[in-house]
């Protein structure tokens, strides 16, 4: 099994990645957030994280840019009807922190605004992972408890189809106990803005 790939970052396309490592191509299929971290760093040396997928009839890369969406990858495979191509839509739908605190506060509802998250497979991922997640020690701590004191608010935002990165900086500003509607509402004004 390919644990991980360290090599440069030649091309990201809209849900995946061709890495050279030791001029050999590798296509990985990712996550937006993973996506959109790559797009930054093209032509550069990464590691990207693996997860190899193997079937009858395809051999898969699954990439990830840190080891906490990797891990949250593989618990969400546990889930009764989630396979790697719709927990990795569920990935492109918050950071793993986000995803990490709707499980674990049993919000089925922003789960449900995930992509391709019905209410049966919300309730379902909440029935199998919530209380045995271990999301690894985010770098900063501060940062962590604001970007999930708002997971509605984000998760909204995200669904309008905002970067994540411009959806956890605008929440990231909010009061803590800002509601959902007044959030999003403050949010399509600040993120709509021409830059």
């Amino acid at each position: 099994m390919i644990g991980y790939l360290k090599g440069i970052v030649v091309e990201v396309a809209e849900d995946s990645a061709l890495m050279d490592v030791g001029g050999v191509g590798y296509e990985i299929l990712a996550s937006a957030n993973t996506l959109s971290d790559l797009q930054g760093l093209l032509s550069k040396e990464v590691i990207v994280w693996i997860h190899t997928h193997v079937r009858e009839d395809a051999f898969q890369l699954f990439g990830f840019h840190s080891k906490e969406e990797k891990n949250l990858f593989l618990s969400l495979l546990k889930v009764n009807g989630v396979g790697p191509k719709m927990a990795l839509s569920i990935l492109s739908g918050g950071r793993v922190e986000q995803i990490h605190e709707m499980i674990e506060s049993s919000n089925a509802k922003a789960l449900s605004s995930l992509p391709k998250v019905g209410k049966k497979t919300a309730e379902q991922i909440i029935l199998t992972l919530k209380g045995k997640l271990v999301l690894l020690e985010p770098k900063t701590g501060a940062k962590k408890k604001m970007l999930v004191a708002h997971p509605e608010i984000t998760s909204a935002l995200l669904n309008l189809g905002f970067k994540p990165q411009a959806v956890e900086q605008f929440v990231a500003t909010l009061p803590k106990d800002a509601g959902v509607e007044d959030g999003v509402r403050k949010g399509l004004a600040a993120l709509s803005q021409p830059l």
